[in-house]
């Protein structure tokens, strides 16, 4: 893994030694001498990834970071703080100001290239939601908004698991001021807990004593129910090859025995922040997604996932030498319903046509609005027989029961079926929506309310 990597720091021996070691690992390489010109070369060049240095003149590292975290530009790059202050509320402090790690000099190249590819491979995922969200806004499927207050909103749900009562017990309480906690006893439980519970974030000891700390992280990190939650591992002082490791294999952030209160917080706090921006990107891909292929009065799919998708499944089709019918449906004088009775009964009787076009057709079936008063529905492994049988019932079921469009008032409806059926080599989806198309055409010029199937 490459990434652009931002080094700042005024010592000019510190960024040569740092520029070596992170070019020899095949990292592209930007320094800066001072807090203003990290800013500036941040904001313009937006790195992969910044180590700051805490201790400098005029604009220290931790303005620095509060800065950059302020700034749309530039809040999502990681931050790790590179110093030699080594007391909890240094860390403290520059977690509240956004850092995302520290580093203590002199800095171990193995914890430093293990982080630096940890919080990069982050970063993509974070980048990956975000391209897709300014995609979706910029197509309409999105609408841009503030995502100050869902970030810290309610408490967070924990999951923990350590076999050190006194250590388990302060970490319990330092947490449930914020958080509702969950004590896992084994790693079994731990397991099963985090795949079901819908935890904010997971907390391991790396040094349990019947069982191997590592092997749990992994395999919470294999389950597809916990493979984004945030993972916390707690390690012992100096056990660098353990916590290179874990942080390979997916761990998010870490505390070093014995645990400070504060920081555990802070970092639990951060972890949380960051997995409620992500939930909160894919949440707005998933609701673009949707408004993007389903049609917003009905529900059903729309007409640009319907051509979309029909290829591949007239494709399927052929592949398979299974049969693919397609039906069009025109609601019989729809204009007159608008016309007479205003376009809010006419998209009552849209709406309650789509439902029961989706209750009497299968989950495999694709239904979709084309547009106006006219559906499609697509069904694979269908031949004629069937197709025209499915056809005659709905077309019973729409007409028996009046549609209820006020109080007082009912509307009769009644409904064409143009039917065309992909049978033969190098047919296409566009040749049976027309032959379904001239069957429709034909059922309305016969007289409507009927269902008729055009010949291939």
């Amino acid at each position: 893994m490459t990434a652009r990597v931002l080094i700042v720091d005024d010592v000019p021996a510190n960024l040569k030694l740092l520029d070596a070691k992170l070019t020899a690992e095949y990292f592209g390489v930007l320094k800066a001498a001072s807090g203003p010109e990290a800013i500036e070369i941040a904001t313009r060049e937006l790195p992969d990834i910044i180590l700051l240095d805490v201790m400098m003149p005029g604009m220290d590292g931790f303005e620095v970071c509060r800065r950059l975290k302020a700034a749309p530009a530039t809040e999502h790059i990681p931050i790790v703080m590179v110093t030699a202050l080594d007391q909890s509320k240094d860390r403290v402090q520059g977690l509240e100001a956004g850092a995302d790690d520290f580093l203590t000099k002199p800095v171990n190249d193995l914890a430093l290239f293990a982080r630096v590819k940890s919080l990069v491979r982050l970063k993509m995922v974070t980048d990956e939601l975000r391209m897709r969200e300014a995609t979706g806004q910029r197509i309409g499927a999105l609408v841009g908004t503030s995502t100050e207050r869902m970030l810290m909103t309610e408490p967070g749900r924990a999951l923990i698991i350590d076999d050190r009562p006194t250590s388990l017990k302060r970490m319990c309480e330092a947490l449930s001021i914020e958080h509702t906690v969950t004590v896992a006893e084994t790693p079994d439980e731990m397991a099963q807990l985090a795949a079901i519970g819908d935890y904010d974030l997971l907390i391991v000891s790396l040094t349990l004593s019947d069982y191997d700390g590592l092997r749990l992280c992994s395999q919470l990190r294999s389950l597809e129910s916990t493979r984004q939650t945030p993972l916390l591992a707690i390690v012992e002082e100096g056990d660098t090859p353990r916590l290179v490791r874990a942080l390979d294999m997916g761990v998010n952030d870490y505390l070093v025995r014995p645990v400070d209160r504060n920081e555990l917080v802070a970092r639990c706090r951060t972890q949380l922040r960051r997995k409620r921006f992500q939930d909160y990107l894919r949440d707005k891909f998933q609701q673009g997604l949707e408004l993007a292929i389903t049609d917003s009065l009905t529900g059903l799919y729309n007409r640009r996932y319907m051509e979309s998708h029909l290829a591949a499944m007239v494709q399927d089709g052929l592949q398979n030498h299974k049969p693919v019918s397609i039906l069009i449906f025109d609601i019989d004088f729809f204009k007159s319903v608008n016309d007479t009775h205003g376009h809010a009964a006419g998209d009552t009787v849209l709406k309650e046509f789509a439902q029961r076009i989706s209750q009497n057709v299968r989950g495999v079936d694709l239904a979709c609005r084309m547009g106006g008063e006219e559906f499609v529905v697509v069904m694979p492994d269908t031949d004629l027989s069937y197709a025209m049988m499915v056809a005659e019932r709905l077309r019973q079921r729409i007409g028996e029961i009046p549609f209820k469009v006020e109080d007082r008032l009912e509307l009769n409806v009644t409904v064409s079926i143009g039917i065309g059926v992909v049978e033969a080599a190098g047919d296409t989806g566009e040749k049976v929506l027309e032959r379904a198309d001239a069957a429709l055409y034909r059922a309305k010029r016969d007289g409507r309310n009927r269902v008729v199937a055009e010949a291939a």
